[in-house]
């Protein structure tokens, strides 16, 4: 008994975590929609400012960490700045062609699935029926929001934007879940302080994608001159969202936390609805439904 009491408190401070990323993650999303040009030197520049500002927070955790710097950290840093590369490239190539209300909760749906799968088939996690159930209402409930018919007055055109934007969204999904899985073993499995491991590995992905971002320094500056402040945003938002993600992946499980992020759904669907304009509100907001009632059973899992 006490130990299920402590195992959900410990999903309770792990939800709390999730939960606020989320709301920052819908927020950044938002800003990223707005940037219909420039997509691999968009996902660059944000990349390379979440690095400069985490460069002396990173710092000061090696100072202070007691564990001394491993190899396997840079390797683990390494690995997981790939795979957010590819996220990032593959993401904003789907916002410049699909919806918001399409691509985001498509992407953010599958991710989880396919974590949640791998999670009990190849980690041998076992997170409950009441966890399990969650989960696939916050998955049933993105995918509501995502998808389904399109109005009998959308032409052609849209139609097409619309079958791009969730084939871009189930792409992205598969980049999520491979980051969540890799990052969740190298907190956890490997022992790489977040902070530490999230800092290199966003210095790493603007190494990468350096090379291809300078070969147009004039669309570089006018990506910083003309959306200077959704760089900004989203290159300070997005960090401390995922920091938070992987402070409760090391106490609580995948299978948990990976369907919880979805609540950034709820709030993304109704930032495009009210924020963008886009259509079927209704269905958004039965989804959003659903994903709350998933979450509520994450909780009591």
């Amino acid at each position: 008994m006490r130990g299920k009491r402590e195992r959900s408190a410990v999903n309770a401070t792990a939800l709390s975590f999730v939960v606020i990323a989320a709301v920052i993650h819908a927020g950044w999303n938002l800003a990223a929609k707005r940037i219909r040009r420039g997509g691999a030197r968009f996902v660059w520049a944000y990349y390379s400012l979440s690095a400069i500002l985490l460069v002396p927070v990173m710092a000061v955790s090696l100072a202070v960490e007691p564990q001394r710097p491993q190899w396997t950290w840079l390797f683990a840093a390494v690995v997981t700045a790939v795979f957010h590369v590819t996220y990032g490239v593959v993401l904003q190539r789907g916002y410049a062609v699909g919806d918001l209300s399409v691509v985001y909760p498509v992407a953010r749906g599958t991710g989880p699935l396919i974590s949640v799968l791998a999670a009990v088939v190849l980690l041998g996690e076992r997170p409950g029926i009441l966890g399990l159930v969650g989960a696939f209402l916050v998955i049933a409930g993105v995918l509501v929001i995502g998808t389904g018919r399109a109005p009998a007055h959308v032409g052609a055109a849209e139609r097409v934007a619309r079958r791009k934007g969730l084939v871009y969204g189930l792409l992205t999904g598969l980049t999520i879940a491979a980051y969540t899985l890799w990052d969740a073993h190298s907190v956890t499995g490997l022992g790489v302080p977040p902070i530490v491991y999230f800092g290199t590995g966003a210095i790493v992905q603007s190494l990468l994608m350096a090379p291809y971002a300078l070969k147009d320094r004039e669309e570089v500056a006018w990506l910083w001159r003309e959306h200077k402040r959704e760089v900004v945003i989203v290159g300070v938002l997005s960090p401390v969202a995922y920091l938070l993600v992987l402070y409760a992946l090391q106490i609580a499980p995948v299978s948990l936390v990976a369907p919880a992020r979805e609540l950034s759904i709820v709030l993304g669907g109704i930032a495009a609805w009210l924020v963008l304009g886009e259509a079927n509100a209704v269905r958004r907001l039965a989804g959003s439904v659903v994903v709350l009632a998933g979450i509520a059973a994450i909780a009591m899992a």
